[in-house]
C-alpha cells in the first residue's frame, strides 16, 4: 500500500482499477468526467476505455462485456442517467454476470447541470442498490465493494458521488499495482432463458428482486458504513438525533463536538434502506433533524419506519423547512441548521407563520456562526456571468445568422454546451434549451404551428453524435421545415475536449477514420448541406441567408477549431487614431477582450485575452482593428 493525494474522481478510477476493472464505457459530464480519464491514462494493459456517443450506448457496452463476465464501469452525470435509463431499467431485471458499476456524479447547486436530480431516488425506482460516499477515501473503497456487491446480487450497483467529493480532495491510501486484482472474464455463455427479456421473465425477476432488496435490507443495517455514534460517547443518553449522509455528513461532523449531546446515524446505502440500524438509532429520541441534500430520501424513509415500528419520533428536515428544500449545503448552512435544532448560540428567524425554523442561506448561516457581535461585511464581489470565451467561432456562428436573418420573424433552438452561452446578450441567440440534442425536434414542433417561422436549431459536433441524429431522421421523414446549425469545433470542450466520432481519435489512443457530418446528413436524405468558416464573417451571412430561403431539412456546418485547442499567434490591436468610440464591435458581439474606455469610449484589445481571430476587425466600420490572422 500507499498513500496519494487524490481528487474524489481519480480514486474511484483508481478504485475500479484495483478491482480489476475489464471494460469502462461513459460519456462526459461534469462533474464525472475525470474518473474515465483518469482510467485511460492509469490502466494497465488489457484494460478497454471508450468514449461512447451518449450515456445509453455507454451502459450497453458495459452491460455485454458484463454479460460475457467482465468487470465493468460506466460513468456520467446525474442527467445523463435520463439518457440511459431505458436500458438500466431492463438491466435491473436481466441481471448481469461480471461486476458492474454504474457511477452516477450528482450535482447539487446545481453547478453545471439542467437539474438537481436525486440518483438516491433514480436507484430506489430502478430498484439496484446505491453507495453513496462521504469521501474521496471512502470513494475510493467503495468502487471495490460495489463491484463485489454486483457479482454476488448479479445486477448493477450504482456508485453516487456528489460534485464536493467528486472534485474534493483527500489523502488516500491506495494498493500498489501489483496487488491489483486481474478479472479473467469467462466469456459470454448462450442461454436465451437469462438473457433475453420477455414478460415471463420479468414477472418472476420482479418478484425475485422484491425478496432479494428486502434480505439486502437487513443485511445493511450491519455495513460497517452505515453507522451510529454519539458525541458524547457510547454511554451517553441523548434525545436528540442527525440523520446524514454523503458529503453532508462531514459538514455535520465539522459543526458537532463532545459537549453536544446527539446521536448521529450516517446513511451510505440509501437503497435499499437499513431499516432495523435505522431503528436502533430511533429507539429513545425524541426528535431527528436530517440533513441531506437534493430528495428528502432519509427524511421518508425514517418516517416510514417510525409508522411501521410504532416509534413517536418527531422527524424533521427538508418536508418540515428545517433544511433548505434545494440546493447545496455546505458547511455554514449545515451549523446554523444544528445551532436551531440544538439551540446552540442566538436563535435564528423562524419561518414565517410557523414554529419551525426557516432555512437560511450560505452567507445567513456564516453570520449565525460568527462569534463576533458586529462582524465586518464581506467585500461584494464583482458579477461574472459565465461567456464565451474570447475568439470562440460559436460567437461568429451565432452573430452570422443573427446578422442575416435581421428583421424576420425566427426562433433559435439552443442545446448543451459551450454553445448554451449564446443565449448572453449582446448576442441573445438561444430562445430554448432543454436538454441534448432537443433542440432539434422543438424546432419542428413550433413550425408546425407557426410555418411562418424560420427556425433554426443549433447543435454542437459531439452532442450531434450523442443525440442529434435521430431528430434530423425524423425533420427530414415528417417534412418539417427548418435549418439545423452544427456547430463543429472539433472537440468536446466544455467538459474538457474529450474526442467523439468525428475527431478521429478513440480514448484507446488509435486514429480512425473520422465520421463525417456532412455524409451523415446526406444519408438521411437532406440535398442541401453547406460548410463554412463561421470567422468569414461575408460568406459566412450570404450562406445562412441562401441556405434559410431553401424549402424544407436544410443544414450549415460551421466549422472552425476550438480557440483553447488552436490558437492563432498573432493578435488584433486598435488603432486609437481611426477608432471613433461607437463601440459597435463591444455592444454586437459581447468578446470578453473588447474593452472600452470610460473616459474616451474608444476601445483597447485586452492582449492577454484576445487570440486575433478577426472577427471584430471584419466588423469595424472604419476599420480601426487590424493585426489577427484567422485559422
Amino acid at each position: 500500500m500507499h498513500r496519494e493525494f487524490l481528487m474524489g474522481n481519480e480514486a474511484m478510477a483508481v478504485g475500479a482499477l484495483v478491482a480489476g476493472v475489464n471494460v469502462v464505457a461513459g460519456y462526459p459530464g461534469t462533474p464525472s468526467t475525470e474518473v474515465l480519464e483518469t482510467v485511460a491514462k492509469r490502466r494497465g494493459e488489457g484494460v478497454y476505455v471508450e468514449w461512447s456517443v451518449n450515456e445509453k450506448a455507454a451502459l450497453e457496452v458495459a452491460a455485454g462485456a458484463a454479460y460475457a463476465g467482465a468487470r465493468t464501469l460506466v460513468t456520467m452525470k446525474q442527467v445523463g442517467l435520463n439518457v440511459a435509463s431505458d436500458p438500466l431499467m431492463s438491466l435491473s431485471y436481466i441481471g448481469v454476470k461480471g461486476g458492474m458499476v454504474v457511477l452516477v456524479a450528482d450535482d447539487p447547486g446545481p453547478i453545471s447541470s439542467q437539474t438537481e436530480q436525486d440518483t438516491r431516488t433514480f436507484a430506489a425506482y430502478a430498484k439496484l442498490p446505491v453507495l453513496d460516499p462521504s469521501t474521496p477515501s471512502e470513494a475510493y473503497a467503495m468502487m471495490g465493494e460495489a463491484f463485489e456487491l454486483s457479482e454476488e446480487l448479479g445486477c448493477p450497483v450504482i456508485v453516487r458521488p456528489t460534485t464536493r467529493v467528486d472534485h474534493g480532495y483527500e489523502d488516500v491510501e491506495v494498493a500498489d499495482p501489483e496487488d491489483w486484482r486481474v478479472n479473467e472474464p469467462e466469456g459470454f455463455v448462450r442461454d436465451p432463458s437469462r438473457w433475453v427479456i420477455f414478460p415471463a421473465l420479468s414477472v418472476r425477476a420482479h418478484a425475485a428482486i422484491e425478496k432479494r432488496d428486502a434480505v439486502l435490507a437487513k443485511r445493511l443495517s450491519g455495513y460497517a458504513r452505515n453507522a451510529v455514534t454519539q458525541t458524547a460517547g457510547p454511554d451517553a443518553r441523548p434525545r436528540l438525533g442527525i440523520a446524514t449522509h454523503g458529503i453532508s455528513a462531514t459538514y455535520v461532523a465539522e459543526n458537532l463536538s463532545e459537549k453536544d449531546d446527539v446521536r448521529v446515524l450516517r446513511i451510505a446505502t440509501p437503497y435499499p434502506f437499513p431499516e432495523d440500524l435505522a431503528a436502533e438509532f430511533l429507539d429513545g429520541l425524541d426528535e431527528v433533524l436530517c440533513v441531506e441534500e437534493l430528495d428528502p430520501v432519509i427524511e421518508r424513509a425514517l418516517i416510514a419506519t417510525c409508522a411501521r415500528r410504532g416509534l413517536n419520533v418527531r422527524i424533521c428536515g427538508k418536508l418540515t423547512g428545517d433544511i433548505q428544500p434545494s440546493g447545496e449545503n455546505t458547511v455554514e448552512s449545515v451549523g446554523a441548521a444544528l445551532d436551531r435544532f440544538l439551540g446552540r448560540g442566538e436563535a435564528c428567524e423562524l419561518a414565517p407563520g410557523g414554529s419551525s425554523p426557516r432555512a437560511v442561506s450560505q452567507a445567513e448561516g456564516r453570520e449565525c456562526l460568527s462569534t463576533e457581535k458586529n462582524p465586518p461585511a464581506p467585500p461584494t464581489l464583482p458579477i461574472r456571468p459565465p461567456v464565451l470565451c474570447a475568439g470562440c467561432p460559436h460567437r461568429a456562428s451565432f452573430y452570422a445568422v443573427k446578422c442575416a436573418m435581421k428583421g424576420r420573424k425566427t426562433l433559435f433552438c439552443g442545446d448543451i454546451g459551450c454553445y448554451t452561452l449564446g443565449n448572453a446578450k449582446p448576442l441573445d441567440m438561444v430562445d430554448t434549451c432543454l436538454c441534448m440534442g432537443a433542440g432539434i425536434n422543438i424546432a419542428q414542433g413550433v413550425t408546425h404551428v407557426e410555418p411562418d417561422t424560420a427556425a433554426f436549431a443549433f447543435v454542437g459536433d459531439s452532442t450531434f453524435f450523442a443525440s442529434g441524429i435521430t431528430g434530423m431522421v425524423n425533420a427530414f421523414y415528417n417534412q418539417a421545415n427548418m435549418t439545423l446549425v452544427v456547430l463543429d469545433n472539433s472537440t468536446t470542450a466544455m467538459t474538457g475536449h474529450q474526442p467523439h466520432p468525428g475527431t478521429g481519435r478513440t480514448m484507446m489512443g488509435q486514429v480512425v477514420e473520422k465520421v463525417s457530418i456532412e455524409r451523415v446528413l446526406r444519408a438521411i436524405g437532406l440535398t442541401v448541406v453547406e460548410t463554412v468558416d463561421p470567422l468569414d464573417h461575408e460568406l459566412a451571412v450570404e450562406t445562412v441567408r441562401r441556405v434559410a430561403d431553401e424549402p424544407g431539412v436544410k443544414a450549415i456546418i460551421f466549422r472552425s477549431p476550438c480557440v483553447v485547442l488552436a490558437r492563432p499567434k498573432a493578435r488584433s490591436t486598435v488603432d486609437a487614431e481611426k477608432c471613433v468610440g461607437c463601440q459597435r464591435c463591444v455592444r454586437e458581439l459581447g468578446c470578453p477582450a473588447l474593452v472600452p474606455d470610460a473616459a474616451t469610449g474608444k476601445v483597447r484589445i485586452d492582449a492577454a485575452q484576445c487570440t486575433g481571430c478577426t472577427l471584430c476587425e471584419q466588423i469595424c466600420p472604419t476599420r480601426a482593428i487590424s493585426g489577427g490572422e484567422r485559422l
